[in-house]
């Protein structure tokens, strides 16, 4: 073997495995559903779910508890345009790595009388759910400053 081949066999070797693959993009979903939960609290507040579509913002009426099991199922009524507004940047602050994440559970939601938070995402036929704990001690640093723009949102929509 020629040290050419040699030498070109090892660039071509390190070039490969030197190459960082990029975190998906997620595309403008169909819709993103975003709310928090607390078991040991009383009134309206305790289950706030809202549905961010590309041109409106829904509240879910239900105000059923997420479980860990199964997509949230609510019956949703149109916001205002004002909350619409106030909302919809959440698309564009959406994780991306989220999606690439195995698991749908982070740290235990509300086991503490904390709270937790569900996370819905469907796009282009990828619809994925997931639940957080309040804590954030409990939950990868990544994804902090987006559970505080949706308790920020939340906060803001009561």
């Amino acid at each position: 073997m020629s040290l050419k081949t040699i030498i070109t066999a090892s660039l071509m070797v390190l070039l490969l495995t030197a190459c960082k693959k990029d975190a998906p993009k997620p595309s403008n979903p169909d819709y993103i559903v975003f709310g928090h939960f607390y078991g040991e609290c009383m009134g309206e507040g305790c289950i706030e779910i809202f549905k961010l579509k590309e041109d409106k913002l829904l509240e879910d009426t239900n105000d059923l508890y997420p479980n860990s099991k199964d997509f949230y199922n609510g019956h949703y009524i149109q916001l205002s345009e004002q909350k619409f507004n106030a909302t919809k940047e959440l698309t564009s602050l959406f994780p991306p790595d989220l999606l690439n994440e195995t698991k749908t559970v982070f740290g235990s939601p509300d086991a503490a009388d904390g709270g937790g938070l569900y996370i819905e995402y469907n796009a282009n036929g990828v619809r994925k759910f997931w639940l957080f704990d309040q804590m954030k001690g409990n939950v990868p640093s990544k994804y902090h400053a987006f559970m505080d723009k949706v308790n920020e949102k939340i906060q803001q929509l009561q």
